[in-house]
């Protein structure tokens, strides 16, 4: 279910992006085709994030601290113009032009996908209280 809930916020969050971003298209002609795409760009996206960000950031490490995690940035928007490019291999109709867009377009995601976790309480890192 947190999977789900996880896949929807990112949805959502593409959505914004793509509505506010210039260079981030989303083409699809009808809503039923948009919010289907959207699905499978969050699953992309979830995936890509999953599988190549903790690399990244081991591989990178002395990046992070010489920026004070700055390029966490760059890596965010890289990666999702890795997401556009393997919704484009896909016949997706989802398409970020370059970096700024892409950059701006990560920036939006992360922060609209933070207040939507937030809103809809869903809890990343839930400690247990610890027992006698």
């Amino acid at each position: 279910m947190k999977v789900l809930i996880r896949v929807l916020i990112t949805a959502a969050s593409l959505f914004v992006a793509a509505a506010a971003v210039p260079g981030i298209e989303l083409t699809a002609a009808s809503t039923v085709t948009k919010v289907t795409t959207l699905l499978v760009v969050a699953l992309i996206f979830g995936v890509v994030n999953t599988v190549l960000k903790p690399i990244v950031k081991a591989i990178g490490c002395l990046f992070y601290i010489l920026t004070l995690g700055l390029i966490g940035l760059v890596v965010n928007a890289l990666l999702l113009l890795l997401t556009s490019w393997v919704a484009g291999k896909l016949s997706e109709p989802f398409h970020v032009t370059g970096f700024w867009p892409a950059f701006w377009g990560a920036i939006i995601v992360g922060v609209v996908g933070w207040l939507l976790s937030i809103t809809l309480g869903e809890r990343r890192h839930h400690v247990r209280p610890e027992r006698d």
